[in-house]
């Protein structure tokens, strides 16, 4: 995975101007089944057979997704890396297009996509579950922050500072080392706040965990501003001489946690916004009509398409025809839900729209499984 983040390169995705030639979308799920083995190889090549079937062979349409077909194998072959858990795939030679992501994350599902554009529904839906955010690991002479983001590890800072001597020494002689004492640990801690402004600044983070024991915390909790303790989402317990893994791990299940309690939030502000004639629309004709005039602020959309109830007329720009298969029928892709789902997602990249996915489908059954915050009302 490189150091460009992944909401960068799905908006420049959704940039990309519609193409005449069929342009593929792939996800698959490169991780290893019960049995040792892989299973997206056998999915990617079965599906692109018989979408090769379905156009004439000597055709620009056939000739551009064959040329995808030995380009998309070659890649896997060759450039797959060995950590990599989830890739995602767009091409279309025709069109000059060829874009790879890796992951260290898994996508839930392998799924191809034949559309005149990127279909993005999947790869926003697992960077919205995997928000960049800080963790800090803190005793009273030594931390690390990390920057974690979509299963990975982005950055890491270590600061460290000399350990201060215990003293047998009673009396004025105590005294004066616990005062020495105090002070290098509160200097300590400002500088683990200033490392961990800085941070926060530069990558745009808006979620902070903490491990530590009760006195380190405590003490940096002395030093930290407002906006910083803000931020600051659960206090982990970690064991000694845990790995970076373990530390991911821990810590992505506190923001795990913390997002399923704000979804309900989420929701809830929107229906109170809607229904109050505030800044708020739901229903996806009322969502896909604040789009048109520039008013949506942040997409409240449901995380399963299945639940996104389907419009009469999409606008003109949405694709006319989607194909789409997945490794897993059940699941049931309608082709009106999908292309529901692509061009809500387009539309809030290309108007710089915050998206937020609600995994429980329920709490927005009542209004069709989307809705909108807005900038203003009209």
């Amino acid at each position: 995975m490189d150091d460009l983040r992944l909401s960068d390169r799905i908006d420049a995705l959704a940039r990309i101007e519609p193409t005449t030639l069929p342009l593929l979308s792939v996800y698959l799920n490169t991780d290893v089944n019960e049995t040792g083995r892989t299973t997206h190889d056998l999915f990617l090549r079965k599906e692109l057979r018989q979408r090769a079937r379905t156009y004439g062979e000597r055709s620009p349409d056939r000739e551009s997704l064959d040329r995808d077909c030995e380009r998309i194998e070659q890649y896997l072959t060759g450039e797959l890396q060995p950590s990599t858990r989830g890739v995602a795939l767009f091409a279309c030679s025709g069109a000059g297009l060829f874009e790879a992501i890796q992951l260290k994350v898994p996508f839930s599902e392998n799924r191809l996509v034949v559309n005149d554009r990127p279909h993005l529904y999947p790869l926003a839906r697992l960077d919205e579950e995997h928000p960049r955010y800080a963790a800090l690991v803190v005793d009273t002479n030594s931390a690390r922050i990390f920057v974690f983001g979509t299963g990975a590890t982005i950055n890491t800072v270590d600061v460290q500072n000399p350990k201060t001597k215990h003293s047998k020494a009673g009396g004025w002689s105590q005294a004066r080392y616990q005062r020495r004492a105090d002070n290098v640990h509160t200097n300590h801690m400002k500088e683990v706040v200033e490392a961990l402004g800085r941070i926060v600044r530069e990558e745009k983070i808006d979620q902070i965990v903490i491990a530590g024991d009760d006195v380190a915390v405590a003490r940096l909790r002395e030093q930290l501003p407002g906006e910083l303790a803000d931020k600051i989402i659960d206090v982990v317990k970690l064991q000694r001489n845990a790995q970076d893994a373990s530390f991911l791990e821990a810590t992505f299940d506190a923001i795990r946690v913390r997002d399923a309690e704000t979804d309900a939030e989420k929701v809830e502000e929107l229906l109170n916004e809607w229904q109050s004639g505030g800044l708020g629309v739901a229903g996806p004709e009322a969502t896909l009509s604040a789009f048109e005039l520039g008013q949506v602020d942040e997409l409240v959309i449901t995380g399963s398409v299945e639940s996104l109830k389907p419009v009469q007329k999409l606008p003109d720009a949405a694709p006319a025809a989607m194909q789409a298969d997945t490794s897993a029928p059940e699941t049931g892709i309608d082709e009106d839900r999908l292309k529901l789902s692509a061009e809500l997602i387009k539309l809030a990249q290309q108007t710089s729209a915050r998206v937020r996915f609600i995994e429980d489908a329920t709490l927005l059954e009542e209004v069709g499984g989307v809705g909108a915050l807005l900038r203003f009302r009209v």
